[in-house]
């Protein structure tokens, strides 16, 4: 139980992995990404020779590489680049996501606008104006629940039909909490115009 292997043991464990093939990349097959050109190879090769000789030096270099990764970020939400965006907005379903719900009107988007109104106007204290006040907000979350049910449903349905491969889990909740946000303060910035189609 405890010994060690014998040498007709270990000598079949080799023939067993030299009889499986290795599997290799077929030279004539894409690698996916571009060649790098040479003066970035060469620098990436100095940036990585340069390690750093103490802890403080390692923390300032990995401070100025997620200032970096961060400055990426908020470019990429600005532009929609889909490379350098957040783990939470990458990928065809969440992009199609957004273009859906950027390309409707929804009213959830002037939820906080229409709250901060409705909050000044409940301050008045002149006769039925509370009752009124209060039989708006009402109508406001009505309306808020109805449009994101629908948008919900008719996503759902869209996403199913155009991604019946993918991982569509969170897509729904995601898009929902994007309509809660004004349009002109959505980050991925919107790529469609309203009533055009995603």
């Amino acid at each position: 139980m405890f010994r060690s292997r014998s040498k007709d043991e270990q000598a079949a464990t080799t023939k067993v992995t030299a009889d499986q093939p290795q599997q290799t990349r077929d030279p004539q097959a894409p690698k996916g990404r571009p060649t790098p050109k040479r003066s970035e190879a060469q620098t990436q090769r100095r940036s990585l020779a340069k390690t750093p000789a103490n802890r403080k030096d390692a923390t300032k270099r990995a401070r100025e590489a997620r200032r970096a990764d961060l400055a990426r970020q908020r470019q990429a939400l600005a532009s929609g680049d889909e490379r350098h965006l957040p783990a939470r907005d990458k990928g065809p379903v969440r992009r199609f996501a957004r273009d859906f719900v950027d390309s409707r009107f929804s009213v959830a988007e002037y939820f906080l606008p229409l709250a901060v109104v409705i909050l000044v106007l409940s301050m008045i204290r002149a006769g039925a104006m509370q009752s009124y006040v209060l039989l708006v907000w009402m109508v406001v979350i009505v309306l808020i629940v109805i449009n994101s049910v629908l948008l919900g449903v008719q996503l759902r349905r869209q996403l199913r039909k155009r991604f019946p491969d993918e991982n569509l889990r969170g897509a729904v909740a995601y898009a929902l909490m994007r309509t809660l946000q004004m349009r002109r303060l959505r980050l991925p910035k919107p790529q469609v115009k309203r009533g055009e189609r995603p």
